[in-house]
């Protein structure tokens, strides 16, 4: 029977040069799991982006910072809550973008929140495909770390243990069977829309929890397409192009699927601010492919 391995012992046979900032990303979530149950409620401060922050949302963000820089690997780190790049120490290795707690407005209903991270050598702001790794924590029903490199994609579950590997080298299934869509249907795009009915049609099933992290998860295990898109009355969408959209385009990327921001790569965007908002579709090839084609 093969030994059931403990993220440690994986990410050090596999990933030796990620290995000790993911061991770090392990720690930060079994932390943060234990204290979100008390770190409840409104903040009485607005983040960079003019949104009301949660005491979870401030208190993630101040942990993880802090965390990454007494760990000396993180030179910089930029995070959704955070209006401008932090530099954390000169003789780190890697640069951070982080998305301390999305989805938090799940809170209050005790739905699905999740940490995101791109890891990067290069200097930010830069292109997504220059990420060397991304990874999230999904703090659900069992509390998960998934991790991507150009080798593949790696699911870990916490146990009594830590963290044991779930399941390596994670492919899409095809053709997909979900579709998850943010935004009010009649703020759509008429295109749009139209590609959404044809999904429908097909007998894809609706599967949106508010969760960018909780969303890409059930892509990422059923195949099919997530979406923040373009609206009418946001062109550019909601989701973070440093923070949010391109780790989970990395990730999809390396499972075999793709992602686009309506004309192409979302990783080869290059980002004209740190804090850059994009309309966000990934998933499966095929259905990120004929999304363009609509668009």
């Amino acid at each position: 029977m093969e030994k059931t391995l403990t993220l440690k012992e994986y990410v050090k046979k596999n990933d030796k040069e990620i290995a000790g900032l993911i061991v770090k990303m392990a720690d930060i979530a079994e932390r943060i799991s234990q204290e979100l149950p008390y770190r409840r409620g409104k903040a009485d401060t607005k983040n960079v982006f003019g949104e009301t922050q949660l005491v979870a949302d401030k208190w993630t963000d101040k942990f993880i910072i802090g965390e990454f820089r007494k760990s000396r690997l993180v030179k910089t780190m930029k995070s959704e809550e955070q209006g401008e790049i932090v530099k954390l120490n000169d003789n780190g290795i890697f640069n951070i973008t982080l998305d301390p707690l999305d989805g938090s407005s799940n809170m209050k209903s005790n739905n699905l929140v999740g940490t995101i991270f791109g890891i990067y050598k290069k200097d930010l702001p830069t292109q997504g495909k220059n990420q060397i790794g991304a990874a999230y924590i999904l703090y659900g029903p069992v509390m998960s770390l998934v991790y991507a490199t150009k080798n593949s994609v790696n699911k870990f579950f916490y146990t009594k243990k830590g963290f044991i590997l779930k399941q390596k080298n994670i492919k899409l299934p095809e053709p997909g069977i979900l579709y998850g869509i943010g935004g009010l249907r009649k703020d759509w795009l008429p295109k749009f829309r139209k590609y959404i009915e044809g999904l429908e049609a097909k007998g894809y099933k609706l599967r949106y929890g508010g969760s960018f992290v909780g969303d890409f998860n059930q892509v990422l295990h059923y195949g099919g397409i997530f979406a923040y898109p373009a609206l009418i009355n946001k062109p550019n969408g909601k989701l973070r192009l440093s923070a949010e959209s391109n780790p989970m385009s990395y990730i999809i990327k390396q499972a075999g699927g793709a992602s686009t921001n309506g004309a192409g790569s979302i990783l080869d965007i290059e980002p004209e601010s740190i804090n850059q908002r994009i309309p966000t579709y990934v998933g499966n090839k095929g259905l990120i492919k004929n999304l363009e084609k609509i668009l």
